[in-house]
């Protein structure tokens, strides 16, 4: 019997991409985005556009309650290399198009659970902005379509080598080929609707699945996807 045991598996992990190597400002941005520890232990990839003092930033991720397993190569590539720390591929660029229409909500976003002293009641909500981008095109190879506000509905399908990116849900009328990446801000109950799935990759909320492993009764099929309560995808086989 062999010692060795090679094995496959679905893991929740998040990229991170830096715009700044302050890590005091690093620091408060993170804290305010890692609500209330959801992302407690979460495996990340780093990613920077400006150069970073690497095992400085590891070592203030790891206080902030993340697991840093890479970095994509490109800036930091060297850096991690000479500390013997992951380096992942980087991407192949894609166009990032613009949606053919879209449309703003404003929506009302409970502010922390405070009150006044005075009133004792609840302090006024936030109004946020809510964007659903529509596109009528067939999403074409090397095209990225990204809403990081809301959701995306394709109106037609998309081929291979083609992304769609959303923070919220995705619906697509058409059959699906590339990437589909729901809930992209971490957002575990976005879903994931589409026509006819053929995907190289679905995602939502950092968990996903690549094309040998989606379930192959749903392939080519009406499918809504998910994650279940033990943060793992679902598929599940749509009736129309």
């Amino acid at each position: 019997m062999a010692d060795i045991r090679i094995t496959g598996r679905m893991v929740n992990f998040s990229r991170i991409t830096f715009d700044t190597n302050d890590h005091d400002v690093i620091r408060q941005q993170l804290s305010n985005m890692l609500n209330e520890g959801s992302y407690q232990g979460t495996l990340v990839i780093i990613d920077s556009t400006v150069e970073q003092e690497l095992i400085a930033l590891i070592q203030l991720l790891v206080s902030l309650g993340l697991q840093p397993m890479a970095v994509i190569d490109g800036i930091l590539g060297d850096e991690a290399r000479a500390i013997q720390f992951p380096v992942l591929p980087a991407d192949q660029p894609l166009q990032r198009i613009k949606a053919t229409a879209e449309q703003v909500a404003i929506v009302e976003k409970p502010a922390p659970a405070q009150a006044s002293a005075e009133t004792k009641k609840p302090l006024n909500t936030n109004a946020v902005a809510h964007i659903t981008s529509y596109h009528d095109e067939i999403l074409r190879t090397g095209q990225s379509l990204v809403q990081d506000q809301g959701d995306i509905i394709l109106k037609a399908g998309m081929n291979s080598g083609s992304e769609v990116i959303a923070s919220g849900n995705i619906h697509i009328y058409g059959t699906v080929r590339g990437r589909v990446i729901a809930g992209a801000g971490g957002h575990a109950a976005a879903r994931i609707f589409c026509q006819s799935l053929e995907a190289e990759l679905v995602s939502i909320a950092g968990t996903y699945c690549v094309a040998d492993d989606i379930p192959k009764h749903v392939v080519k099929k009406p499918v809504h996807i998910y994650l279940n309560e033990k943060q793992e995808l679902e598929f599940e086989a749509l009736e129309l």
